[in-house]
């Protein structure tokens, strides 16, 4: 069973409520990542902490309460900051740039208007078996920002999940060769969270604004009948629009956009006898329930 946390308040309320009650979740997202970190980049827990640190100034320039949301954290776990900003830039120090990489099993989808009545969004997250122990859901509200429901790892402000007012994100990791100092992955998917619209939503996360690339998808329905669903590549060196007609998205774990290749290289080695495969048979499957 998931722990359920309902945090509100300013955001170093919040923050430091995630880590009074979540200390031991904080623990094992530390355990692990010092770890994974040290055995997939082969670098030392101090190394990630200060690779960490160059993401805080536009994390600052894009929202100021993420990073008192990571310093409440540290100081309701009684750890660093330094070490929740870590765990918060975990796919920019581990997916991106130099060094062994590894492959996350993910597979998202989604389904929407005309295809069905409802918007519907829906993932699988294939992640490190022992981080079950890290889980969270959490409800939060905070000032000035639309309550959420999601499901993150112990010490991580940003993750899966919907809001109130009918946005909601899945999200698949690439594995590519290149990063920049900007917002990381996880902070965009709280920046999405925290977003009242669609259009708000992609406004926050196009251009260059995210640190290493990703698969976001994003559901958004106002409970009008006018629901849909986007799929968004990020990358530092901006977003494109990828997959899906007819109603119908799914996304797995490699580079679809030929514009974001154009910059980039997909690292995932598995691409063609795993992500490739999952694609086309969540495809499949999408396309028979049609």
């Amino acid at each position: 069973m998931i722990k359920r946390l309902t945090l509100a308040g300013s955001a170093k309320e919040i923050g430091k409520k995630h880590g009074e009650l979540g200390k031991e979740q904080v623990v094992q997202s530390l355990d692990l990542y010092e770890r994974l970190f040290h055995g997939y980049q082969n670098i030392t827990w101090q190394e990630a902490r200060e690779r960490a640190l160059v993401h805080v100034k536009a994390i600052e320039k894009h929202d100021p309460s993420m990073l008192e949301e990571i310093e409440g954290i540290a100081s309701g776990a009684g750890v660093d900051f330094e070490d929740i900003l870590a765990l918060n830039a975990r796919s920019e120090i581990a997916l991106a740039g130099s060094g062994p990489s590894f492959s996350d099993g993910c597979t998202a989808m989604s389904v929407y208007p005309p295809l069905t009545n409802d918007t519907i969004i829906a993932q699988n997250w294939d992640w490190k078996g022992e981080q079950e122990k890290s889980l969270l859901l959490l409800d939060i509200e905070a000032v000035n920002a639309p309550k959420i429901t999601m499901v993150t790892e112990g010490g991580m402000i940003g993750k899966i999940g919907f809001n109130e007012a009918g946005v909601g994100i899945c999200f698949n990791a690439l594995i590519t060769d290149k990063k920049s100092d900007q917002l990381p992955i996880h902070l965009g998917l709280r920046a999405v969270l925290n977003s009242y619209s669609m259009s708000e939503a992609i406004a926050k996360i196009k251009q260059k604004q995210i640190a290493a690339a990703a698969s976001f998808l994003i559901g958004y329905d106002n409970g009008k009948d006018a629901g849909m669903s986007v799929n968004v590549e990020v990358s530092p060196f901006g977003m494109d629009y990828v997959s899906g007609e007819d109603g119908r998205l799914v996304h797995t774990n490699h580079v679809l956009s030929q514009k974001v290749l154009q910059d980039l290289t997909d690292m995932n080695e598995l691409r063609f006898e795993d992500s490739m495969l999952r694609k086309n048979v969540q495809n499949s499957l999408c396309s028979a329930r049609s």
